[in-house]
């Protein structure tokens, strides 16, 4: 009787969680293509962010290109992204040959009520910001979670810094010292040692335990010697696309 109870529990439990994953994935779906289908044009150069949201956009422009011949180039923030454009059947394209865009779409890990977001859970955020600032607007698209009044209040894993390898110790000291909370070193999970970033890069996530004016956090960690760059993206926004638990969008405009 008891193993019973045991079974029906972990199957009560595994049930909720694919509920959950189902409806957050539904939610990621519906902020995609509500973005896509308002702000994505015909001719224009599109960048296409990193991230488990970008896809259903992704998804969203190879249906546009098929039933209504939408003819866009898409220029990636990682090689994820770069790997999307290419398996839809997309026209990938560079900075180097499209360094202005019309337009860049991406995921936020949190979206604060000021629109400064925290980016990078993905270990993209250097890439994403170079992206986003290459382009005349930035939409970024997340589900319910992502929404906050306060940064923190429920995105827990604390604000990514990319910095040079050698750079990582004396970085962090300075972050905890100026700043408080608790820097740490992101470790890989299938392979030993710590994450490496496209660029060859280790992450720190600054946990932070009080909420900063953070244009001025941003800056001065920029100023330390061996940051690469920081996952606090302020005053670069122009809309944020949020799906909804009960089916709706809800969008956020920038005044």
């Amino acid at each position: 009787m008891l193993l019973k109870l045991i079974k029906q529990a972990a199957f009560n439990s595994i049930s909720r969680h694919k509920t959950t994953v189902a409806m957050v994935d539904a939610a990621k779906r519906l902020a995609a293509r509500a973005a896509v289908d308002e702000y994505v044009k015909n001719g224009q150069k599109v960048g296409i962010g990193s991230g488990s949201t970008i896809k259903f956009a992704v998804e969203r422009i190879a249906e546009r290109t098929k039933d209504e011949s939408l003819n866009v180039v898409c220029v990636p923030t990682s090689f994820q992204a770069r790997e999307l454009i290419l398996s839809s059947g997309l026209v990938l394209e560079s900075l180097d040959t499209t360094p202005v865009l019309d337009v860049a779409i991406d995921g936020a890990d949190e979206v604060d009520k000021d629109f400064v977001l925290i980016k990078g859970g993905g270990g993209c955020l250097t890439q994403e910001k170079i992206v986003a600032a290459a382009a005349k607007k930035f939409i970024v698209i997340a589900d319910y979670r992502k929404d906050s009044t306060l940064l923190g209040e429920q995105y827990k894993k604390g604000i990514p810094v990319e910095v040079i390898p050698m750079a990582r110790v004396p970085i962090k000291r300075k972050i905890e010292s100026n700043f408080g909370g608790k820097a740490e070193l992101r470790m890989a999970i299938n392979k030993a040692g710590p994450v490496v970033t496209d660029n060859g890069n280790f992450i720190l996530d600054w946990k932070f335990d009080k909420v900063h004016k953070w244009s001025e956090v941003h800056k001065e960690i920029k100023l330390m010697p061996g940051v690469v760059e920081t996952g606090l993206f302020v005053d670069m926004t122009n809309a944020v696309f949020f799906g909804l638990e009960d089916g709706s969008v809800k969008t956020k405009l920038v005044k």
